[in-house]
């Protein structure tokens, strides 16, 4: 029998603020909103990640349906310099997540406040997981773009590894659109807020296999949904019987202010999944090109998603065959508790 995530976690008794040269470290709370909105700005201004972060995007850095932790090194003129996020989902049941984020102002890099960052989300996670107060396997998780080789080398250094890894995809909406049949009784229709919550039911069942997924709550299911798209998401429906089932989905996002940064606009395909009774039967094909039409008509240049590479429905093939292109990457690094 394993030991209990309290004895497997090694959670020190107390985590102090980082230290690092220069700043002064607290906690971080929803009143340090503007500041944390002015330093994600600076970071992606010099870093030029294909993304910007909305300001409704950094308010969901609060969002209280996580247990979260952050603190900021801030200098002597009072400038935040540096944050780090620690969450853990409430309703985590089978594996308990706690995910890191944050970053480092351009000017206060190579000052080691990234490392004494990293030091304490390190430190905290282990704590918050014990915190979580439920006995299962744990994780801490830390997401690296591509050309994060600086954080990549720090993460291996404090013990973690790359587990999984993933491709941003897009495909150009100037090209032809295929027409995808479905069997009688099957159709896609547009998302609805009635169908809402029978769409999160499926989207449980049809994630169950897949590596590390835990299930949505009514609330976590309605959490970071500030570009959700309800105008491109799309529901598959099965009309065989009397009570009509949901098949499959596929919620998007719009996300303009990435837009510049892309160099193209795009309808982004955030979730889409089939549950397995009706896998085979092309009804994912079916939702992707609906949405593809439903992004062409408002006049988007690609439809984008990113795909696990070890999806276990073979999606990414799918999405090749669909005209899908890679144009980057990212892998998640854990440490496994």
């Amino acid at each position: 029998m394993h030991s209990p995530l309290a004895v497997r976690a090694q959670a020190p008794l107390t985590v102090d603020p980082p230290t690092s040269p220069g700043l002064g470290w607290r906690a971080l709370g929803t009143a340090d909103g503007p500041a944390l909105r002015d330093l994600v700005a600076r970071i992606e201004a010099a870093d030029n990640p294909p993304y910007r972060t909305s300001d409704e995007e950094v308010l969901e850095y609060f969002d209280t349906g996580h247990a979260w932790s952050a603190v900021g090194g801030w200098d002597e003129a009072g400038t935040l310099r540096a944050f780090g996020f620690v969450r853990v989902r409430h309703s985590d049941i089978t594996l308990l997540r706690a995910f890191c984020s944050g970053g480092v102002d351009p000017l206060w890099r190579g000052r080691r406040a990234g490392g004494a960052l990293l030091d304490w989300q390190c430190a905290r996670a282990r704590q918050m997981l014990v915190e979580a107060g439920r006995d299962a396997p744990a994780r801490i998780v830390v997401h690296v773009d591509d050309d994060m080789v600086v954080l990549a080398r720090q993460l291996l250094a404090r013990g973690f590894a790359p587990r999984r890894w993933y491709s941003e995809m897009r495909r150009d909406l100037a090209q032809p659109i295929p027409e995808v049949p479905l069997d009688t009784h099957l159709s896609v229709e547009p998302w609805t807020e009635e169908l809402d919550d029978a769409v999160r039911r499926a989207h449980n069942k049809a994630f169950g296999d897949h590596w590390g997924s835990q299930p949505h709550t009514p609330e976590t299911w309605n959490q970071g949904r500030s570009h959700f798209a309800p105008g491109w998401s799309f529901v598959a429906l099965d009309r065989t019987s009397d009570r009509t089932r949901v098949a499959g989905y596929l919620m998007s996002g719009r996300y303009d202010q990435d837009w510049p940064a892309l160099g193209w606009t795009e309808g982004y395909t955030e979730m889409v999944g089939v549950l397995p009774q009706w896998r085979g039967r092309h009804v994912a094909s079916a939702l992707l090109v609906r949405a593809m039409r439903a992004y062409a008509a408002d006049g988007m240049e690609y439809a984008g998603l990113d795909v696990d590479t070890d999806n276990p429905t073979g999606a990414a093939g799918l999405y090749a065959r669909l005209g899908y292109e890679r144009t980057r990457g990212s892998a998640m690094y854990t440490i496994e508790i």
